[in-house]
């Protein structure tokens, strides 16, 4: 099953557990299966049907461009980071 690792801020919303274990063939059945667990971890991230824009999805270590629909592999490890702007 794959790995979601929860951002410290999030941590609330998931007992303190700071990786959970979920099944989920991608990245946004992963979210949904985390989300029927601990309500409210997909509001915090999503904004509608996609994550907030200010939201990337890092899997094994590489950004995915598909975001939610990044497909995911029995050992994968998934981040949700906030975006960072430079000026």
């Amino acid at each position: 099953m794959p790995t979601i690792l929860i951002p410290l801020q999030m941590r609330d919303l998931t007992d303190g557990k700071s990786s959970i274990r979920v099944p989920g063939r991608t990245v946004g059945e992963a979210l949904a299966n985390l989300d029927a667990i601990y309500p409210g971890v997909r509001e915090r991230l999503c904004q509608g049907d996609d994550l907030c824009q200010f939201i990337a999805v890092v899997v094994d270590g590489e950004e995915s461009p598909m975001r939610l629909y990044q497909p995911l592999q029995e050992e994968s490890e998934v981040r949700f980071l906030p975006m960072l702007a430079g000026g």
